[in-house]
């Protein structure tokens, strides 16, 4: 019996790999077109890292004219959790990160490429095996479990490297007749790729974001079929992109021991391999201690954690975008008015090491991102996202005319308002501005430097009275606060009062404070003409009221 018998033993059925070469042809894209992918593991909610690689992938692809396709690696079907492609296409989806190709559902897919779901690969990977075997570069092992507990448990003792490699590699051995004859004893098996690699020996590659690096050749079997007939992680990567013409793999630099064996991989089975791109993590400073976001301890190492928090999907990509490539912040304070589709990543000068997150320049981001925004577009992000997470913020938004008019306070101006980071928000920054909810509030009316009841009271009495008018444009407006100022004693300008102190009780700035805080119970708000405006006289009169009666 020859190796090509023991194939046909193993997998009579599986095709010839013509079959699926002539069915996945080279793509015809123009030259340096990239085409990658995100391929998840539909084993839980998507990490933050996982939507920083998908930016950065589909950011190139989009660069180049290329393609990004969304495969899903559900080979380890026992650690599969429900609905899990549902979250991975729902993440992307949040973030308007939309794959050209590959699953767009639990079930769908779209694209020529596929089947995109590997658990539905299993004929393809076989036929590859098959044609390993037939070349004498992969073998059934037939080792139980205990065996190998039993031989790493001889490596630990011994102190030596564990694996399934050289002398410990009891199967490789074995003749083809021995092997076949196992085969129709019923032994079960899995199949082990065959290394020629040797350890002491090392191979130099040129990693797209590490640079040059060097590796101790893999002289591991690794397996590359499990019992189950379905593929190892290492085997179904190196078929899946060679047949779905991945020219660039990018994923974290916790893959990055594995490029030995994945080269291997590639030149055993007649393949250019794609180029690779190891990302540095993210990090966490923990306590002095850097280490990497956490699906356990770090509720923002999820996905979902932004969307819940209502942190604007381009807040967290701009972001992102700044980690991947210092250039961005400038480029972005540069271009305000671009979008960063418009901006160039050169994924060659990412950071090799990981850079730290910070929660506190993320909602930076964000406050910069929604200043940018038309009343418009921040009431139709604020209500979609208090539809699914806050009913009362929607209640409020039910007048779209007058909620627009608070959105609309300092909007468009230069400096435009920078109050709100995130949707969950804007119900705190604009509840004054609603009367049942500024009269249930138990109110502390912080006004700060002037605090005498009666100075308090007079000042609101005699600035409804004697000067506020609702046609008053806003210069008009400031300068009958001043008169104000100046008629009960305190400087009309800043300057006077900070030459002069004791010629004044204080300065108009504090007379505006105690209009403020009696208008909206704060000391800090957009800009009090336009909240007095949108308010009007009458219920200005009845706020000013209750804070006297306070």
């Amino acid at each position: 019996m020859n190796y090509k018998e023991l194939a046909n033993l193993i997998y009579p059925e599986a095709k010839e790999i013509t079959y699926y070469e002539e069915k996945y042809p080279t793509r015809n894209l123009k030259e340096g077109a990239i085409v990658t992918r995100f391929a998840p593991s539909p084993t839980g909610f998507v990490h933050i890292g996982g939507l920083y690689q998908s930016l950065i992938a589909r950011k190139i692809t989009k660069q180049t004219q290329g393609v990004f396709f969304l495969r899903i690696e559900d080979t380890d079907q026992k650690r599969e959790v429900e609905n899990g492609i549902t979250g991975i296409v729902k993440a992307l989806k949040d973030f308007n990160i939309i794959p050209d190709e590959g699953m767009i559902s639990e079930k769908e897919e779209k694209g020529n490429y596929g089947p995109y779901q590997q658990s539905l690969r299993k004929e393809i990977y076989q036929s590859y095996a098959k044609y390993l075997i037939e070349q004498g570069k992969a073998y059934p092992c037939f080792c139980a479990p205990e065996e190998i507990e039993e031989i790493r448990k001889k490596q630990e003792t011994a102190k030596i490297r564990p694996g399934y490699y050289g002398v410990w590699a009891k199967c490789r051995n074995h003749t083809v007749e021995e092997m076949a004859q196992k085969i129709k004893n019923g032994e079960s098996y899995i199949i082990r790729f065959k290394s020629l690699g040797r350890e002491d020996k090392k191979i130099k590659h040129h990693d797209v974001i590490k640079g040059n690096v060097d590796f101790p050749e893999n002289d591991q079997d690794i397996v590359i079929i499990k019992a189950d007939g379905l593929p190892t992680y290492h085997f179904a990567h190196a078929v899946d992109d060679h047949l779905m013409g991945t020219t660039h793999v990018i994923r974290g630099d916790e893959w990055l021991s594995s490029v030995a064996l994945h080269l291997q991989l590639f030149h055993e089975l007649g393949w250019k391999a794609p180029k690779y791109a190891h990302i540095a993590p993210i990090m966490k400073n923990d306590n002095g201690n850097k280490r990497k976001l956490s699906k356990r301890k770090d509720a923002e190492a999820a996905v979902s954690y932004y969307e819940e928090e209502g942190i604007p999907e381009e807040a967290v990509k701009e972001y992102l975008l700044n980690i991947a490539n210092s250039a961005f912040e400038n480029w972005k304070r540069a271009n305000p008015d671009k979008t960063i589709e418009e901006f160039e990543l050169q994924i060659n000068k990412m950071s090799v090491s990981g850079a730290l997150f910070d929660m506190v320049k993320l909602l930076d981001v964000g406050k910069t991102v929604i200043s940018r925004m038309s009343a418009q577009k921040v009431y139709e992000e604020a209500i979609k996202w208090a539809r699914n997470h806050d009913k009362e913020l929607e209640k409020m938004l039910e007048d779209k005319e007058y909620a627009l008019k608070i959105f609309n306070i300092e909007r468009g101006n230069k400096k435009p308002r920078k109050d709100i980071s995130k949707w969950s928000e804007v119900k705190e920054n604009i509840e004054y501005m609603y009367d049942k909810n500024f009269n249930e509030k138990k109110m502390e009316y912080p006004y700060q430097v002037i605090n005498n009841k009666e100075e308090i009271k007079e000042i609101l009495t005699k600035y409804l009275e004697k000067y506020y008018e609702t046609t008053d444009d806003k210069q008009t407006w400031f300068d009958k606060i001043k008169e104000l100022a100046e008629e009960m004693g305190y400087a009309k300008e800043v300057k006077e009062f900070k030459a002069n102190p004791e010629k004044y009780k204080a300065h108009v700035g504090d007379v505006s404070t105690v209009l403020r805080v009696a208008l909206t119970g704060r000391t800090n708000t957009p800009d009090m003409y336009e909240i007095m405006q949108i308010l009007g006289k009458e219920r200005i009169a009845k706020r000013f009221e209750k804070a006297i009666s306070f």
